[in-house]
């Protein structure tokens, strides 16, 4: 595996980048940026004060995903919080990727999990964004994406994706070494991930992914501790359902609200937390 993917870095990776490449120029296209739809700009001022907007994977219509030039944008543009997604390599190290993969981002083969940080750290984006403006752009360590919202109003916020239970401290101890107890937030769609993290440190705030909302999540959020909220999906959810957790005192930000009037909708519902790919103040 490792001699494809030097290979892939070596010759393919070097032909397919290159200035007249067809394969780059088509990329280029795929991957350009796109504009924020403000919300603000857009008439709800009202919704600019209240609501509170997580910028999912950070910035994605500037950047790659997943990337400090994305996370740097979101606290630029004074994001409420910027979400990631992080796994663990085969040496423990905590590094951000949604896909659990390689080839995604990176044109590589193999696993997160199955590579030790020195390996993938010589691979490079070569999807996403504006890939082509970040020169060697690499995959970044939780350390790293901390530092990003160190003295900003903006809150980190961490998914975690692997099924990892043992190594939760080290998360916790990345989160108190920068001094983010009371700002950081950790969400996984794992509730005894959470219940592990709440036990390391009561004080961080925690959002438990779930899909629709019911009696079940609330209750368990509730039990769980005053600082638990709910992290419902936006697209598996109706007036109703969404009601219902307001109802019951929970807390609710919900993923993926990316137009002006569905932020409305929400609005008017009752919610003042949404994440979004599109949308700004």
């Amino acid at each position: 595996m490792r001699i494809l993917n030097k290979i892939i870095t070596v010759i393919l990776v070097p032909l397919f980048t290159l200035p007249i490449s067809p394969v780059l120029l088509i990329k280029k296209i795929i991957y350009r940026p796109f504009p924020l739809t403000s919300i603000s700009e857009a008439g709800y001022t009202e919704e600019s004060e209240a609501l509170h907007i997580t910028a999912h994977r950070g910035v994605t219509a500037a950047a790659p995903e997943n990337t400090i030039p994305a996370y740097e944008e979101a606290v630029r543009l004074g994001y409420y919080s910027a979400e990631c997604d992080i796994h663990l390599t085969s040496d423990n190290v905590w590094v951000l990727s949604h896909n659990s993969n390689l080839d995604r981002r990176m044109w590589q083969f193999g696993e997160i999990e199955e590579t030790d940080f020195a390996t993938l750290r010589t691979y490079s984006y070569k999807n996403g964004t504006n890939f082509w403006k970040y020169k060697d752009l690499k995959m970044p360590t939780l350390e790293e994406f901390l530092d990003v919202f160190v003295g900003s109003k903006t809150r980190p916020q961490i998914e975690i994706k692997t099924e990892n239970y043992d190594l939760l401290y080290t998360v916790v101890d990345a989160v108190k070494a920068k001094g983010m107890e009371d700002t950081a937030i950790i969400i996984s769609f794992d509730l005894e991930q959470l219940r592990v993290i709440h036990e390391l440190d009561s004080r961080i705030e925690l959002w438990y992914l779930v899909d629709e909302v019911t009696m079940d999540c609330i209750n368990a959020a509730k039990a769980l501790g005053d600082n638990v909220w709910l992290s419902p999906n936006f697209e598996k959810n109706n007036a109703e359902t969404i009601r219902l957790a307001i109802d019951n005192g929970v807390n609710a930000s919900y993923w993926t609200v990316d137009t002006v009037e569905d932020a409305k909708m929400m609005y008017d519902l009752g919610v003042r937390y949404i994440e979004t790919d599109k949308l700004c103040n």
